[in-house]
């Protein structure tokens, strides 16, 4: 099966930027957005053959999050645990057969970590809920995980150690879901492989490739041995982030 996760940065916008030729030339099975800033009725994204799941913020354009899937799952769930988080379209989860299908917007913790105990709650909330899930069937958790996980994750590590998303808070949190029973797909197929995933819109940071690798696809233990591969589509625009890709035999 062949997965997609992006961050479109407003769905509207990247529809303007190739999305819809890059949709249906990668004929995901599943393919996850993050930060769709937009809520229902504003655009159709209806895409033939293709069933969708929309999980909008209260706040008009900000957040959310949105799932289209070729296979009908067996159940969709939005937020954590009743709901948690719908306010701002943060979670959307597919049960199918013989796995879950979760993707993510986690909060950012902001300048000067302003939000991070918000961002450490979730965190949490959001590790008890897959160890729950996976106690049933796999898990495919995936998304703007909003963290580089060490240091050959970043271009500029030393001068971002306590900036958000490389701060020693969001990283543990980030160890401690591996260390629960989950694999970071790229990681374990790549040890040593430098390649981001996100680059800020100031000073041309996509052309120099001073980047951030913040977008995952996290699977438990149990079936990492199921990845066929695990690919950061770097030649992707269309967005301040790529799309990643995730093959796995499921």
């Amino acid at each position: 099966m062949k997965f997609i996760s992006w961050n479109v940065n407003g769905i509207r916008a990247c529809m303007n930027k190739g999305f819809d030729d890059f949709f249906k030339n990668i004929d995901a099975d599943i393919f996850a957005l993050q930060e769709t800033k937009c809520q229902e009725g504003q655009i159709d994204l209806s895409k033939e053959g293709y069933y969708t799941y929309m999980n909008s913020a209260e706040k008009k354009g900000y957040s959310g999050t949105f799932i289209f899937s070729k296979i009908k799952p067996l159940n969709v769930t939005y937020g954590i645990n009743g709901g948690k988080y719908n306010d701002e379209g943060r979670v959307i989860t597919l049960e199918f057969d013989n796995f879950y299908f979760i993707t993510a917007y986690v909060p950012n913790s902001q300048e000067e970590l302003k939000r991070l105990d918000y961002r450490m709650v979730f965190e949490d909330e959001m590790r008890l809920y897959l160890n729950t899930l996976k106690k049933n069937k796999p898990i495919v958790y995936c998304g703007d995980l909003n963290v580089a996980h060490n240091r050959i994750d970043l271009k500029n590590p030393d001068s971002n150690t306590r900036n958000a998303g490389f701060s020693i808070e969001e990283r543990t949190k980030f160890t401690q879901l591996l260390n629960e029973g989950y694999i970071d797909t790229f990681r374990y197929l790549y040890p040593e492989k430098v390649i981001y995933s996100w680059w800020s819109y100031r000073f041309n940071a996509r052309a120099n490739n001073a980047g951030w690798r913040i977008d995952y696809f996290i699977v438990n233990d149990e079936i990492k041995d199921k990845i066929v591969d695990s690919k950061i589509l770097t030649d992707v625009y269309g967005s301040d982030h790529c799309p990643v890709e995730l093959d796995i035999n499921l």
